[in-house]
């Protein structure tokens, strides 16, 4: 599955739109992860906790958004983009989403 941010892609052509795909989860804090983190906050420096929890999140997005464009019968996703949301105080929702295409070379 060929996913990009771009309205389309270099050497294929797009002779299909399937439609608007999504993928998305909801991803809590963790205490230990909290704890390590205001630490962190204290010294300085990258919150690798919290990096590992957002990348995590977005693989997980990004795979729900590729087996729904799946589903469509596409082979392809253009047009993609990230959006963070705040659920509640510790929860966050990573959404990806874009336009689920069937494309064939050139």
């Amino acid at each position: 599955m060929i996913v990009t941010t771009t309205d389309d892609i270099p050497g294929m052509k797009i002779v299909k739109v399937m439609g608007l795909v999504r993928g998305n989860t909801v991803r809590a804090r963790h205490l230990g992860r909290d704890i390590m983190a205001g630490l962190r906050n204290v010294v300085g420096g990258e919150i690798h906790e919290y990096t590992k929890l957002l990348a995590e999140a977005r693989e997980q997005a990004l795979d729900r958004m590729k087996e729904a464009a799946e589903k469509l019968g596409a082979n392809a996703v253009v047009g993609a983009r990230f959006s963070t949301s705040m659920v509640m105080s510790a929860a966050a929702e990573m959404l990806v989403y874009g336009t689920a295409v069937l494309v064939k070379p050139e």
